[in-house]
């Protein structure tokens, strides 16, 4: 596994046990609200990871924005989707999302190593 994708996948593990090991029952509900928002609907789950793209690169989190990576890796979206989907992302939000589509075409291109 990439090098990139293995510490941030370590991290986010490692962490989200910690986080979770406190018993905490909003922060266990919001990580519930979550992964349920995500799952298949009305809208495919390859449809909800590109609007989790577009909305975490708005936003500005590198984080989430490889978190919707990975994910929309696993479930078949392709290059030309996801630089289309960021397309929007950069256009909702304007230049300053621009450093987070070059991280965000730096961590695809870890994944597309991972893959092959």
């Amino acid at each position: 596994m990439h090098k990139k994708v293995q510490e941030f996948n370590d991290y986010r593990s490692k962490m989200n046990e910690k986080i979770l090991a406190s018993d905490n029952k909003v922060i266990k509900r919001i990580f519930n609200l979550d992964t349920n928002a995500f799952k298949e609907g009305h809208l495919p789950v390859k449809t909800k990871e590109l609007l989790g793209l577009v909305a975490s690169a708005v936003l500005r989190c590198d984080d989430c924005v490889q978190y919707h990576l990975e994910a929309a890796k696993e479930n078949g979206v392709t290059t030309e989707e996801m630089m289309e989907t960021m397309s929007i992302a950069n256009l909702i939000g304007g230049t300053i999302v621009i450093p987070h589509l070059r991280k965000a075409l730096e961590y695809w291109e870890a994944l597309d190593e991972n893959t092959q």
